[in-house]
């Protein structure tokens, strides 16, 4: 193993000791990452709206239409995270940085592919997506200039998985904490023309993402080089290696399966909110706006998790990786029933930070009080995810999303709120008639229920082998 530096402090061994504050140490900073992107993310909107309508919704359609070719990324990252975590817990720190630059070799390949084919076919997937006159002008300045990035994109999620397999999550904080700085303060110069800058618009968003996006990056592959933060790339790890590189393809498809059909399912919930008019649809934005707070905590401890459970499956202590995933769901489900409560008692003020309008927040009220006493087992799901994608189970963890989407949420949105025969995916189903209010209580439904077959499926305890050869550990007697 590699002599530890001052940098690797930040390292958090999962195998040992007290879990629950050492979850907190790898939790907290992916908590704080997450809303920094959050942060960002509001950040170019807000000054992409001061430029006009159009505008706004150009960058609304090309979010779902971006997040689409990330989703390869996720994969990537679930797979680079359960390899690095479990040779880091059995000890194997060599094989861990030659994963680190195998990942790395795939990751450049995958990016450049995907940012080609994107760019080459901007035009008709513009138009694909609905988007006509000065909203397809502005999308097509937007998406073009972000399918350049996406090679860098790609590079700082693997670069933030290697390292939070390692145990770090405090070091790609920083690197958030400089990129979403960066790209706040870029943003009204490229996107306003303020000082000498070109009032570029929603190009100009899409060219402050790049600049952070590249110098992130860089940072990051500066850092791997380096090598005192627990991994290290090494140059002459950069060949291919294609045991390594099948085994992070055949660990990484489901997750990039699941990115892919998560999207595609919140366009068909916001396709069926939509039937029912602007009032609902304005009402379910704003609705799942404050929900993604909960989503920004749940999936943060679920990364958190993911990595205490590869260490400690690396390191053969099975039992020690289950306790990690339990106290990990206990812990946001408390959180987040608390945070539930707040949402049922206070939903009309929770509506008002984002819009007075009377109608819209009467609906979310009614959102809000059907979705809040039930938060926490959406969190909760997303934890024992976490815990399978850490054990390399991304079977599972894609199983669980189908479940709660596809298999439970939309089919329940059909039968609960339209009245009369209703076709869906070539099935017909009777509907119940309940209105817009049966689209609010599909989504608590499937939560609870796919909550209960994730933690019923854990226990089963068939992830407790791990993706990683490891010799057994020396007992007392040998």
């Amino acid at each position: 193993m590699r002599a530890v530096s001052k940098q690797a402090d930040s390292r958090v061994d999962m195998t040992t000791g007290a879990i629950t504050p050492k979850l907190t140490s790898l939790a907290w900073p992916l908590v704080a990452g997450n809303l920094l992107q959050t942060f960002y993310n509001l950040a170019d909107m807000f000054w992409v709206g001061r430029v006009s309508p159009e505008a706004v919704a150009a960058v609304s359609l090309m979010f779902p239409t971006s997040w689409m070719f990330v989703s390869v990324a996720m994969g990537l990252t679930a797979a680079s995270v359960a390899l690095v975590s479990q040779h880091v817990g059995a000890g194997n720190d060599r094989e861990a940085d030659n994963v680190v630059a195998q990942t790395l070799m795939i990751t450049v390949a995958a990016g450049l592919t995907l940012a080609t084919i994107g760019f080459t076919f901007r035009e008709p997937l513009v138009t694909l997506v609905g988007a006509r006159g000065q909203v397809y002008t502005d999308a097509l300045a937007y998406i073009e200039v972000l399918f350049v990035a996406i090679p860098f994109t790609f590079l700082f999620f693997v670069f933030r998985a290697v390292l939070r397999g390692a145990g770090d999550t405090k070091t790609a904080m920083w690197l958030m904490v400089f990129s979403a700085g960066l790209n706040v303060i870029l943003d009204p110069f490229f996107i306003l023309g303020w000082g000498p800058f070109p009032e570029w618009g929603t190009r100009g968003a899409a060219v402050a993402t790049l600049i952070s996006r590249v110098l992130v990056a860089l940072l990051g592959v500066a850092i791997l080089l380096k090598g005192d933060w627990g991994v290290k790339l090494r140059l002459e790890d950069l060949r291919p290696d294609w045991p390594v590189m099948k085994k992070l393809v055949s660990i990484g498809y489901p997750a990039t399966i699941d990115g892919a059909a998560r999207s595609f399912a919140a366009v068909a919930m916001a396709a069926l909110v939509a039937r029912f008019g602007p009032i609902p649809t304005a009402a379910y934005g704003v609705g799942v706006r404050l929900m993604s707070v909960s989503w920004t905590v749940s999936g943060a401890v679920g990364q958190a998790a993911a990595t205490g459970v590869g260490q400690n499956l690396g390191a053969n202590t099975p039992d020690r990786a289950a306790e990690v995933t339990w106290k990990a769901t206990a812990g946001t489900m408390v959180v987040l029933f608390g945070a539930g409560a707040l949402m049922f008692a206070f939903p009309a003020q929770a509506m008002r930070i984002f819009i007075d309008d009377p109608g819209v927040v009467a609906e979310g009220v009614v959102f809000l009080r059907i979705i809040g006493p039930f938060l926490a087992f959406f969190g909760g799901l997303m934890v024992v995810q976490g815990g399978f994608r850490g054990a390399g189970d991304t079977l599972v963890a894609m199983a669980l999303s189908f479940l709660s989407r596809w298999v439970l949420r939309i089919p329940l949105a059909v039968l609960l709120a339209y009245q009369g025969t209703v076709a869906f995916a070539g099935v017909s189903i009777s509907g119940l008639g309940w209105g817009v209010t049966g689209l609010w209580w599909s989504w608590s439904a499937s939560a609870i229920g796919s909550f209960v077959v994730g933690v019923l499926w854990f226990r089963l305890g068939r992830w407790r082998e791990g993706v990683v050869e490891k010799e057994s550990k020396p007992t007392t007697a040998d």
